[in-house]
């Protein structure tokens, strides 16, 4: 009877079910056919610190990738790398860049506006934005030329140019995007000049933004949504409050997860392929509490006390070891032994890793 008059509980997913919905929707269970550009949106965006990552990433998720794929969507505008979630560096397709570079700008120039008050400078973002705006009119420039325009403000370098990033929706010019032997200058534009459109700050960019978020990897708590992208959960609230109504389920732990309804929730016992991940793979960082993917005994030895996030590979959907290439080869460190057949796969997708390297 006291069951009858108790509203239901949340259906407590365990740590293997939750491993698996990641792997599921960061394309890690089996490798898919579709246009780059929809992967990565797919994918809510792909880390893109180590030029060579975005590659690699998609590499291990899509099926017979190459890296001209990826360059051609760069070349073709179809993605932009920028600096977005958490102040780092993405490839986003040209559609996500907008709206999710529309959804961070009012906090970070809050954010930023603050500490740089608190320093005792006063400054004037959208004057700045414009003095930018007009020196890029002749095509792309260096931050440093950006910078250079600024004057006596150059003191807080920084603040100042994330500022400006944020304001004018700087995107960086194929050059500087792809994976190349030699890295060059690193340039900019705007993007109201890369794409026709400045980031959107209308209500339904936070919408979306949290959107992509559940459905590349949901379940998710409010605290791991925050993690991913850097804001605080108060200033995600209202994205989500528009999603309702969404699933709700509990961790083993009792924390709250949010899900958008239809999504993908593959059974515990799903065979997960040996894979590798590049250095900052979103799937290690989307969380507050990462045991779903990296487990807590290898957290430190693979997120770096200098904020390096080390190469990785997956044995049975969990992180078992790192990797590197190193004179063309793919060189394993498993943190424990590992059964025959498990490194009979491993071994024999680092040579497949090697060929696409070289």
């Amino acid at each position: 009877y006291a069951r009858i008059l108790t509203p239901l509980a949340h259906r407590v997913l365990s740590l293997r079910e939750l491993n698996r919905a990641t792997l599921a929707r960061q394309l890690l269970l089996e490798r898919r056919r579709m246009p780059v550009p929809r992967a990565i949106e797919r994918l809510a965006g792909l880390q893109a610190q180590w030029p060579p990552s975005p590659y690699v990433a998609l590499w291990s998720r899509l099926d017979a990738f190459n890296r001209d794929r990826l360059t051609r969507a760069l070349l073709r505008r179809q993605v932009v790398k920028a600096t977005v979630m958490r102040i780092t560096l993405h490839l986003l397709s040209a559609r996500d860049y907008v709206l999710f570079a529309g959804a961070l700008k009012a906090p970070w120039v809050e954010q930023l506006t603050r500490r740089l008050e608190r320093m005792g400078l006063d400054v004037d973002v959208p004057a700045l934005a414009d003095q930018a705006l007009a020196l890029m009119a002749d095509g792309p420039r260096s931050r440093s030329e950006v910078l250079e325009v600024f004057g006596s403000t150059g003191e807080q370098p920084w603040f100042i140019w994330t500022l400006v990033q944020a304001e004018l929706g700087l995107v960086r010019t194929p050059d500087s995007a792809t994976w190349r032997p030699t890295l060059g200058r690193v340039s900019y534009v705007p993007s109201q000049t890369w794409l026709g459109r400045r980031p959107d700050t209308e209500p339904r960019a936070l919408v979306h933004l949290a959107r992509r978020y559940l459905s590349a990897f949901g379940p998710a708590s409010r605290a791991d949504l925050a993690q991913w992208s850097g804001l605080p959960v108060s200033a995600l609230r209202p994205g989500l409050e528009a999603l309702e109504p969404l699933r709700r389920f509990r961790d083993e732990r009792g924390r709250e997860l949010l899900d958008l309804p239809r999504s993908p929730l593959p059974s515990a016992d799903v065979p997960a392929p040996v894979r590798f991940l590049p250095q900052w793979d979103s799937s290690l960082l989307a969380y507050d509490i990462r045991e779903r993917i990296l487990p807590e005994p290898y957290r430190k030895t693979v997120i770096q006390r200098n904020g390096d996030v080390r190469a990785t590979f997956l044995v049975d959907g969990f992180v078992a070891g790192t990797w590197r290439a190193r004179r063309g080869r793919v060189e394993l460190e498993p943190f424990d032994p590992l059964p025959r057949a498990a490194r009979r796969h491993l071994e024999a997708e680092a040579k497949r890793l090697e060929t696409f390297l070289a």
